[in-house]
């Protein structure tokens, strides 16, 4: 099996990679925008375990080598610093320290959530803002039903039976329609409201 320490950075990243089975090892760095990166992943003879430090802008990548059959670990960087006695920040360095304690068993991996989960927690902040909708939509009709009820409303202009009428049909409208927004996207999940539904109110 390939191991891969991972010095990320935004544009670019500088690894140190180590073959398991033949024992050879090298380093490399790649550039992102010109493909070189995705088209070194996409050679190797099979599937490898990078560890890299935690940083933000590199999903496309944790994606991307995942789609190819890697494995990506994401470490702790403070720990990591913390493994490395020289404190001043070297890419290279970097980058062997994390192949290093890949293949001592010491490295700080973090919990990351998988790519059907952070699905899931978007599909649940959906849902939570459109509940938030509803309740601002009903509190507004719930005021012109109130003004209906009296035959004007605060501004002195009269409600006849057909306002009525639309009102009652917004009510019906607003009150199905997050219900039926939110397991309309669960069918993407084949359906998880067991384990969705207790977690917006």
């Amino acid at each position: 099996m390939m191991l891969i320490g991972c010095d990320y950075h935004p544009s670019w990243q500088q690894i140190c990679w180590l073959d398991t089975e033949s024992g050879e090892t090298g380093e490399k760095k790649l550039e992102h925008a010109s493909g070189e990166a995705k088209k070194f992943y996409r050679g190797l003879p099979g599937p490898a375990l990078i560890g890299m430090e935690s940083t933000g802008n590199c999903q496309w990548f944790v994606e991307m080598a995942a789609t190819l059959g890697h494995h990506v670990w994401i470490g702790d960087v403070a720990k990591i610093r913390a493994a490395e006695v020289r404190q001043q920040k070297h890419d290279r360095r970097d980058a062997a320290l994390i192949l290093k304690l890949l293949l001592e068993g010491r490295f700080p991996r973090i919990w990351t959530p998988s790519g059907e989960e952070k699905d899931l927690r978007q599909l649940l902040i959906h849902r939570y803002k459109l509940v938030r909708i509803r309740a601002q939509v009903k509190t507004e009709l719930q005021h012109l039903d109130d003004a209906a009820g009296s035959g004007a409303d605060s501004a002195g202009v009269q409600f006849g039976w057909a306002s009525t009428v639309r009102l009652g049909s917004l009510r019906a409208a607003v009150s199905v329609s997050v219900p039926v927004l939110w397991h309309g996207g669960l069918h993407r999940f084949g359906g998880r409201d067991r384990r969705a539904g207790p977690a917006v109110r």
